[in-house]
C-alpha cells in the first residue's frame, strides 16, 4: 500500500542562511513551531546530521494535552534539503530554495491514517506560516 502523501509551502522574505539558522535551531523552534497559539513547543533537541535525531516536545498551554514529535534525518544538504523519518515510520522531505529575495520551502510528508488528510494539510501548513511570520520578524 502506498503513503499518501501530503505537500505544504510557503515564501519567506529572508535569506536560506537565515532560514536555515531558524528552521534548524532549537532556540528558534520552541518559538515558532506550533500550529495554534493555544499550543506551544516547550524544549526542543536537534542534531542535525544524517542519523541524527530530533525531538520537539508539543504540548497545549492549557495542559490538556502534549506529544514528543521526534525522528532520525535521512538527508542533511545544508542549505537545499532535510529528509527525515518519524518514530512512526513516515517521512518528510523540506527543500529550501532561494530566489528573488525570498526563500521558498516546500515540505512533503506522508500522511498519518489517525486525522483527516485536509485537517493534517492545514496543521503543517499553519505550523510552516508561523514560521515565515517569526523568521521574517526576528
Amino acid at each position: 500500500m502506498s503513503q499518501q502523501k501530503i505537500t505544504v509551502e510557503a515564501a519567506a522574505k529572508a535569506p536560506v542562511t537565515k532560514v536555515w539558522e531558524v528552521w534548524n535551531d532549537p532556540k528558534h523552534i520552541t518559538q515558532w513551531n506550533s500550529a495554534d497559539p493555544s499550543w506551544h513547543t516547550p524544549s526542543s533537541e536537534n542534531n542535525l546530521t544524517v542519523g541524527g535525531k530530533f525531538k520537539h516536545r508539543m504540548e497545549a498551554k492549557d495542559g490538556s494535552f502534549g506529544f514528543d514529535f521526534e525522528g532520525t534525518y535521512d538527508v542533511v544538504e545544508p542549505l537545499k534539503e532535510i529528509t527525515y523519518t518519524m518514530g512512526d515510520g513516515r517521512q518528510a522531505t523540506t527543500i529550501f530554495e532561494e530566489k528573488d529575495g525570498k526563500t521558498h520551502i516546500t515540505t512533503t510528508f506522508d500522511a498519518e491514517s489517525i486525522n483527516d488528510i485536509e485537517m493534517q494539510r492545514n496543521g503543517w501548513q499553519a505550523i510552516l506560516n508561523n514560521f515565515v511570520n517569526y523568521v521574517e520578524t526576528h
